[in-house]
């Protein structure tokens, strides 16, 4: 008998053609997420799982799946999976990286862009019928061009936030656990995380989501920034106190920010809605479509390895 594979969202129909050898599956064909009680249900007589970044696969879930033996995760990011009781179980927990890297990382940009130069804000105001006339302090923004980025996490993505950073001048800082191997390539300077929020005119959070990353950046530290900084995080909800954040963007403490993930996501702090200073995006890193594929593929892969008996691609667990 072939495994039983569990796909948890809608995915691509070449996704499910690389896998239909290998696999009976069941998958979620709707344009839903699944709640509680369907996840409970759809898991209980799966060997196998292809889940996403938002799919939260606790102890009490893995509980109701006695047979299961595999978890692929199309994305980089694994703190959704508890990979404690995982390991325990001997479930194999495997990842996307690499694949998602570029596209992450123009997102930063757009991001950081669209923010420090106002560009949502001022759409918004233009489509209301607002704008009548030209005036030299209209929607003036942060400039780009030669000023100083701070990344905080010097990893893949990190490094291509930086390489892109040369074509700006901008000066670039970063803070890491370790010196990055690559910083002279990068012409990136180390330094410590207080400084960096002094000193950075943006900065860019690129750090893994765990217990040590938990509001990593929050009433005090946001109160080291500059009143004008912009603050952009592509890494994962929660390593941002939003709550602080969206009070020190509303009293003017912070000068925008760019955020593409939240604290408990796809719920959103209703004060983020309200703030004119504040891009928002619904976790549209790797939002290209070669790059979604490239990362279902990789999952699709690594189940593929799996149900053959050979290495697994990518694995963490």
């Amino acid at each position: 008998m072939k495994p039983r594979l569990l796909i948890t969202r809608k995915v691509f129909p070449e996704v499910l053609l690389r896998l239909e050898p290998h696999f009976e599956i069941r998958d979620n064909e709707s344009d839903e997420q699944w709640g509680v009680p369907q996840m409970h249900s759809a898991i209980a007589d799966r060997d196998a799982l292809l889940v996403c970044a938002s799919d939260q696969i606790v102890a009490a879930l893995l509980q109701r799946a006695p047979d299961l033996k595999m978890i692929a995760s199309a994305s980089v990011g694994f703190n959704q999976i508890d990979i404690t009781t995982c390991t325990a179980r001997g479930i194999a927990v495997t990842n996307t990286p690499d694949v998602l890297t570029e596209a992450t990382a123009d997102m930063a940009w757009a991001l950081l862009m669209a923010t420090a130069r106002r560009v949502c804000e001022s759409e918004h105001w233009l489509r209301a019928g607002h704008w009548k006339r030209w005036a030299f302090d209209q929607f003036l923004g942060q400039p780009i061009h030669g000023a100083t980025l701070g990344i905080i996490g010097m990893g893949r993505i990190g490094s291509a936030v930086a390489r892109r950073a040369r074509g700006f001048s901008m000066k670039v800082i970063y803070s890491n656990r370790s010196r990055a191997s690559n910083e002279a390539e990068l012409g990136a300077t180390w330094v410590e995380k207080d400084e960096l929020l002094a000193r950075a005119d943006h900065i860019v959070l690129v750090v893994p989501y765990s217990a040590q990353t938990h509001h990593l950046i929050a009433a005090r530290e946001l109160s080291l920034m500059k009143s004008t900084a912009v603050l952009v995080n592509i890494a994962r909800g929660g390593i941002i106190d939003d709550q602080a954040l969206a009070q020190a963007l509303q009293s003017g403490q912070l000068g925008g920010a760019g955020l593409d993930v939240y604290e408990n996501e796809p719920a959103l702090l209703p004060a983020l809605l309200d703030l004119k200073n504040v891009t928002l995006t619904p976790h549209l890193g790797s939002a290209t479509r070669p790059t979604r594929v490239a990362m279902a593929m990789l999952a699709a892969d690594n189940l593929i390895c799996w149900a053959t008996g050979v290495p697994l691609l990518t694995p963490v667990a």
